[in-house]
């Protein structure tokens, strides 16, 4: 079997599910189109840069191997997959275990008498052994006007909490310094089952955000929180921070700071207040990492909105912030707003606010430098500190101690800050 995976940390996991799967029943895994029987491509839909990669990789699978079954969220949108490439075999939709399970045995049988315990508890995983993700939900309740995940993902499904847990315990036990926890909409964990009393290790524990954190915390390794939507009860987790327990890094999808176009967009409308937490949560906890997504050019955004926007970055001085120019997704409802921003004007605006943001950036690492940070090392001389996730974050580079161990991926060390640039730091190992 081969297998591609493109797209988010959710799909990421989906891959895993899937992979873990194969494994159980006995598939080997190839390295190569030339070495596999079957490709397995895992999509991405959700913009249309994503969804041109996703067709690219299709194409690249059929023509390099012919036999191909699709999966994910480009899968949910109904006849594109089949129309660029009818060549497939198969198309499913994301998280769609049993699905692409059905059409792998009908292309390729499984294999005779396969040997389940070839598979580790923790499963198969496609991130470095020191790191994983913990997705916690499928889904999502909301239906902000730019998004169309909830139409290839559906409404909320909380994971049963024991069930969490055990992959947690698995992955703490086999390695992982540190779990990343996902979904939709992270603080919206459990409402779906009106936060059921679930049980792990024969205790109680509450399907909800606070009590899956304090559980988590439990466990020893760095818990670090993404997806959390700025919700009342998310106040009762930066204590948790503030103990050690889970990493004081929160990553909230603010997306706009004006209170007329985040009405447009179907989000909380209420910039002052967020001001407020953001205050209050670095009041409990100093330490907090602060990252951020947001739109720019959204339609009917008008300059003086955008210039409320960049107003609020330097009153929240946020640690970490992305900023995307408006894509006009297939099937999203804010492509029908009036006022659409031109894209030349989208991107002259995205480039505006990544500059005022990039200065932010760089002087909240400044104010490190000459601090020693606890790093967690992903490679040679290059690790990352609790203010930095995988792959979307900065860096601490550093230099090791001479005559000592080189230290290697998974290993937790002290580095001496010495330096900083605009994304990253330096320094040497203390």
């Amino acid at each position: 079997m081969g297998f591609v995976s493109l797209g988010c940390p959710k799909a990421l996991v989906d891959s895993e599910l899937i992979l873990t799967q194969l494994r159980a029943e006995g598939y080997a895994i190839s390295p190569s189109y030339d070495g596999a029987d079957l490709v397995v491509v895992n999509t991405c839909g959700f913009i249309d840069s994503a969804v041109e990669e996703s067709l690219d990789a299709i194409g690249e699978a059929l023509a390099e191997n012919g036999k191909v079954i699709v999966t994910g969220c480009l899968g949910a949108k109904q006849g594109v997959v089949k129309a660029a490439h009818p060549g497939v075999l198969a198309v499913t939709g994301p998280h769609d275990v049993d699905g692409v399970m059905g059409a792998v045995h009908a292309h390729l049988p499984r294999p005779h008498d396969p040997y389940t315990d070839l598979v580790p508890p923790q499963g198969i995983k496609l991130t470095p052994r020191h790191y994983a993700y913990l997705k916690i939900s499928e889904g999502c309740n909301h239906r902000c006007s730019f998004c169309i995940i909830p139409s290839m993902r559906g409404d909320l499904v909380s994971r049963p909490v024991g069930e969490v847990m055990r992959e947690a315990e698995n992955l703490a036990r086999a390695g992982v310094k540190e779990l990343l926890v996902i979904s939709q909409d992270t603080s919206a964990y459990g409402v779906d089952v009106k936060y059921r009393t679930g049980f792990w290790d024969g205790r109680p524990l509450k399907t909800r955000m606070t009590e899956l954190c304090e559980a988590l915390g439990s466990l020893g390794i760095w818990v670090r929180l993404h997806y959390v939507y700025p919700y009342p009860h998310v106040d009762e987790v930066i204590p948790l921070m503030a103990e050690g327990r889970i990493l004081p890094y929160l990553d909230v999808p603010f997306q706009h700071a004006s209170p007329r176009i985040l009405k447009l967009m179907k989000r909380p409308a209420n910039a002052e207040n967020t001001l407020e937490r953001i205050r209050a949560w670095r009041a409990i906890c100093p330490e907090i990492t602060l990252r951020s997504t947001f739109i720019a050019g959204f339609p009917g955004e008008t300059e003086a909105e955008f210039e409320e926007l960049l107003a609020f970055l330097d009153e929240a001085q946020l640690d970490r912030v992305g900023c995307f120019a408006y894509s006009p997704v297939e099937g999203a409802k804010a492509n029908q707003l009036p006022g659409a921003v031109p894209e030349q004007l989208r991107e002259e605006r995205r480039a505006r606010f990544m500059h005022k943001q990039a200065a932010i950036s760089a002087a909240r690492l400044k104010a490190r430098v000459g601090r020693t940070l606890r790093v967690l090392v992903d490679a040679p001389g290059i690790g990352r500190s609790s203010a930095d996730a995988p792959e979307i974050d900065g860096l601490v580079k550093f230099k090791d101690v001479k005559g000592a161990g080189a230290a290697r991926a998974g290993d937790l060390i002290d580095v001496l800050v010495e330096k900083s640039d605009e994304h990253d730091l330096h320094g040497r190992r203390t």
